[in-house]
């Protein structure tokens, strides 16, 4: 892992040394020049840079650092949080693209084979398709969310791009990819064949206003995420201020940690990444993003274990339907709901850990009411259509 990375700054060091007690900076254990990688021993969460700017659509392909993004995030303080964090310092730009790729997938396995929730903090989003690789060795089918307002398939005959990515996850063997959803998506920045592709593989998509109008129905799908991404172009250009943002309608500062917050909640997600940092980026901006990062970790320190094994942790409803039963639960602890998903818990194979669909109470009244939940009906055609 030492081989592809590069320290923090020295003046991101002096930076530390300089803030008040009791700052996350002060708690942060960073991989520098003079002492190398920090001990990883009891580590939960791990930060990384990747300054790949290759294969980046923009006006400009600057050098990148990520050292207000740091200083913003150390200068915070922690809530009431026991886990250890580190910083591991940044991957610089390998001799191509693929190298730097291939670096990032690397330590991104490493670090959630060891447990270890990998932060991410990119340039071009196209290196979210190596946090999408990093999975191939475990043995899993992967679910990907991505707060972004482009679909980002693109054409996957062509070169990789940051509009281009996901079209690779999709059709690049190992064939991982059980669900991907886009949260915030704007009709005018994606192409019919991109909307239509979307519908006709049953991914799920939620339009900027759905989620803004209700931000707690993004929940149960980042509850169903294994892989979290954010495309910080997301967030309207008042609030994400830097050369390369040009998107005046996007989410805002609330929201954008709102939906942090609940990636971080979900025990489900095990990488997150937040893509598209400009070279220019302000000093709110920069704030913005290190709380984005302080409301993530917030949600993992506020994570609830769920045993499904004990019936009684759980109260179940049945739902009667035409020809069918949809089957609910309710959790004591946490009073989140899931739904029964048959179809895949009588399947051997990687998918089947998805037995159990998150949704809301919204869906328990739309069955009582012979509503199918769209979420349910989705995932069970994908089920008789690829599975």
């Amino acid at each position: 892992m030492l081989t592809f990375l590069t320290p923090v700054s020295d003046g991101m060091l002096t930076h530390r040394d300089q803030l008040p007690a009791g700052t996350l900076g002060k708690h942060i254990m960073p991989h520098t020049g003079q002492e190398g990688l920090p001990d990883m021993e009891g580590v939960k969460l791990a930060i990384i840079g990747v300054k790949e700017t290759r294969s980046v659509i923009a006006d400009t392909q600057k050098s990148i650092d990520f050292d207000s993004c740091r200083k913003a995030f150390y200068s915070l303080y922690p809530g009431n949080w026991d886990s250890n964090i580190v910083d591991l310092g940044d991957i610089d730009p390998g001799n191509t693209p693929d190298d730097s790729r291939f670096a990032l997938k690397e330590i991104v396995s490493n670090l959630i084979k060891a447990n270890v929730i990998p932060i991410i903090l990119g340039a071009g989003q196209n290196m979210a398709y190596a946090q999408y690789r990093a999975y191939d060795n475990l043995d899993q089918m992967v679910s990907v969310v991505n707060v972004d307002y482009r679909f980002d398939i693109g054409d996957a005959d062509l070169p990789i791009s940051d509009k281009s990515y996901v079209g690779k996850m999709i059709v690049d063997p190992p064939y991982n990819l059980f669900n991907y959803a886009v949260m915030g998506y704007q009709s005018f920045f994606n192409a019919p064949e991109e909307i239509n592709l979307m519908e006709k593989l049953f991914f799920e998509a939620y339009r900027l206003g759905e989620v803004t109008a209700d931000v707690t129905i993004a929940e149960p799908v980042l509850r169903s995420a294994d892989m979290v991404i954010f495309d910080a172009t997301a967030i309207k250009s008042s609030e994400m201020s830097y050369e390369n943002n040009d998107n005046p309608n996007g989410f805002d500062g609330r929201e954008i940690c709102a939906l942090a917050r609940y990636a971080g909640i979900s025990s489900q997600v095990t990488s997150f990444g937040v893509y598209e940092l400009g070279q220019d980026i302000t000093r709110s901006s920069a704030m913005l993003v290190g709380q984005m990062l302080w409301y993530f970790i917030e949600g993992v320190n506020f994570r609830i274990s769920e045993d499904f094994s004990n019936e009684s942790l759980f109260t179940t409803y049945v739902v009667p339907m035409d020809g069918a039963e949809l089957t609910f639960k309710k959790s004591h602890k946490s009073e989140r709901w899931w739904m029964e998903l048959p179809f895949f818990s009588n399947n051997n194979n990687k998918s089947k850990r998805y037995a159990l669909l998150p949704c809301t109470y919204v869906d328990y009244i739309d069955a009582c009411n012979q509503k199918i939940p769209e979420r349910w009906l989705r995932a069970r055609i994908k089920n008789e259509g690829k599975m």
